[in-house]
């Protein structure tokens, strides 16, 4: 007798399912580090309890977005199971912060979320036309964070022009950085990009924190590093730039960043 053993073969490899938690995580991985530096610089240099709560509430609001957009996807696109429950833990979490804020520092002490708020709205703008990976809509998201600072500062009870330099730090560093990786990303897939615009980018942030810094509002190991970030704007979107994956990019990216934040607010004078 002779047996017939049917064996099912799949097509193709089928990819082992990612964990249940990292499908709500935000996808873009620069933009972690673009939301939560100006964070971790505002409680290091301006510490408070309001601010903690604030970084709580822009941090669950940050947490939210993607969630958020799978909660309200088309009925064709159901989505995952426990995703409205992620949105609702986020959402009470980040009203919970802002609420906490406002009753620790007052109305008052808000008033640099002002800024925030038309930048915040253009990057959700962007979001719901699914056109995040426009410049636009990165440039007006980082913007947006880099503005917090000034929240936390004011928080802390320091007066509005200190307040303001501490978000122009940020400002310096997020806006030339959106601007250098999208032309050097560009250019090594032999897309068609302008170096000039990341270049008088970081020019602009150097002029800008030298002058804050002949002012005493920022210390001057805030004008080094953007000159360093401009050195390191130039070696990237002039001929001189290296051949390097986007992943090698963000690491170097991501510890930049740590370097800014901890120079910045070791220097950073006691108030």
């Amino acid at each position: 007798m002779i047996r017939t053993t049917f064996i099912a073969v799949a097509p193709f490899p089928v990819p082992a399912p990612p964990p249940r938690g990292s499908v709500y995580l935000p996808r873009e991985h620069g933009s972690w580090s673009l939301a939560l530096e100006p964070l971790a610089l505002g409680l290091l240099v301006a510490p408070s309890a309001a601010g903690v709560a604030l970084v709580v509430s822009a941090a669950s609001a940050f947490l939210l977005r993607r969630p958020l957009k799978l909660a309200l996807a088309p009925a064709a696109n159901a989505p995952r199971p426990g995703v409205r429950g992620v949105c609702l833990l986020l959402a009470t979490c980040s009203g919970l912060g802002l609420l906490a804020a406002w009753l620790l520092g007052g109305t008052a002490a808000l008033w640099p979320l002002l800024l925030a708020i038309p930048p915040g709205a253009l990057f959700l703008y962007f979001d719901r036309q699914n056109e995040m990976r426009a410049a636009a809509a990165e440039l007006s998201g980082s913007t947006a964070f880099a503005v917090l600072p000034a929240a936390l500062a004011t928080l802390a009870h320091w007066p509005a022009a200190p307040a303001l330099a501490l978000a122009g730090v940020m400002l310096a560093r997020n806006f030339p950085t959106v601007l250098t990786v999208r032309t050097y990303l560009r250019l090594n897939k032999g897309g068609v990009a302008h170096p000039l615009w990341p270049i008088v980018a970081g020019s602009l942030a150097l002029l800008g924190l030298l002058a804050l810094g002949r002012l005493h509002l920022v210390p001057w190991t805030a004008s080094v590093l953007a000159a360093v970030l401009l050195a390191r704007t130039l070696f990237f979107v002039t001929p001189l730039r290296p051949a390097w994956p986007a992943r090698r990019v963000g690491f170097l990216e991501a510890g930049i960043g740590v370097a800014y934040v901890g120079l910045i607010a070791l220097s950073w004078p006691a108030r």
